[in-house]
């Protein structure tokens, strides 16, 4: 038995694994949830795994669908753009905390001739998803961008098709601007949409956008930069243009008052130059881990992966055009990490 001991550690050697990372590697976490932040935790999962062994199968299905399965404890994490509302955690067989992961912006993109820069404002977006404006050419577009030759193309109004944390934000939007989408329409990860066309994910969304000549979309910013999109202006409540960037959407949370659980909504800033359609997104784990058949080894594992990416993983947020945790934001996940337990007993 010892020497196959010796042959398996020389072996480890010769490919030039570790015992620990080869141990490690055996491990597997597993979430489901937001494609808001899927191009973030791709790499965050990557560095990690190459870094401890530990790998993260993560499925990007949409943030209902990561709640619905964080829920059912059919996955260890949920990640989700909408934080869960005081009757949502009630439902579930436990208490649930939110971790802040990264803070990220709703852009509306569309695919007009020529790529120009326009301007958008709150009531105007509201109106061309409730169908009341049907043309890119119409007087009250026109008036936000004379400098600009509109097109006399019909508007296609592209959404989620699937549950999801960006359309929770952007409808979240409209709802607290606009008062016929709130009493019409409301605000959720899903909604009966008035006009247009589903796509699923914020890659479907994308993808269906890149194909229809007059169509608008809202998505997360970064896929807007992968794919090229042109993404629009928009009034914020104090006046001002801004456009989806990394500093816009660390601004929109400039001056909020972040609770403890860090459930809160950051649409419709009054920081002078933030991002109107900003949100947080988070990962839902339960608060005491010893459930179903995990032991504490699994529960450690979970928590020191989201350690790691509310500290050391945040260097990867702003390349791929999220905005990092702010020290205030960090320090209130330090928190919540610390409060999660395994039969009572801390984990960090």
């Amino acid at each position: 038995m010892q020497t196959m001991f010796k042959a398996f550690l020389v072996a480890l050697l010769v490919v030039g694994v570790s015992a620990p990372a080869a141990l490690a590697a055996d491990r597997e976490i597993l979430g489901a949830g937001a494609t808001f932040p899927f191009p973030l935790y791709s790499k965050m999962f990557d560095v990690y795994n190459k870094k401890t062994g530990v790998r993260v199968n993560y499925q990007s299905i949409g943030s209902g669908g990561g709640i619905q399965q964080i829920s059912a404890k059919t996955v260890e994490f949920g990640a989700s753009d909408a934080f869960l509302k005081d009757n949502e955690i009630k439902s579930f067989s436990a208490p649930v905390v939110h971790v802040p992961m990264a803070l990220g912006a709703v852009a509306i993109a569309y695919n007009l001739p020529g790529n120009d820069e326009i301007k958008l404002t709150s009531d105007v977006l509201a109106d061309i998803y409730l169908g009341n404006i049907k043309k890119w050419n119409d007087a009250r577009i026109k008036a936000l961008n004379s400098s600009v030759a509109l097109p006399n193309l019909p508007i296609t109004v592209v959404y989620r098709s699937d549950g999801s944390g960006t359309t929770s934000i952007f409808t979240t939007y409209l709802a607290e601007v606009n008062s016929e989408w709130k009493n019409d329409v409301g605000a959720g990860k899903s909604v009966n949409w008035p006009v247009g066309i589903g796509g699923k994910g914020n890659s479907g969304v994308a993808g269906t956008l890149k194909q229809i000549p007059g169509g608008i979309a809202y998505l997360e910013l970064s896929y807007c930069i992968q794919n090229k999109l042109s993404v629009a202006a928009l009034k914020n409540s104090s006046g001002k243009f801004v456009k989806a960037s990394l500093e816009s959407t660390a601004l929109a949370a400039e001056g909020e008052k972040i609770p403890a659980d860090t459930r809160i909504n950051l649409v419709n800033t009054d920081s002078d130059a933030g991002y109107p359609i900003a949100g947080l997104t988070w990962i839902i784990v339960y608060k005491d881990q010893a459930y179903g058949n995990r032991s504490k080894a699994d529960a450690k594992q979970l928590v020191e992966l989201l350690w790691w990416m509310t500290h050391e993983g945040q260097q990867y947020s702003e390349p791929l055009d999220y905005a990092k945790l702010s020290p205030g934001l960090q320090k209130k996940s330090e928190v919540i990490l610390k409060s999660i337990t395994f039969k009572g007993e801390s984990l960090l």
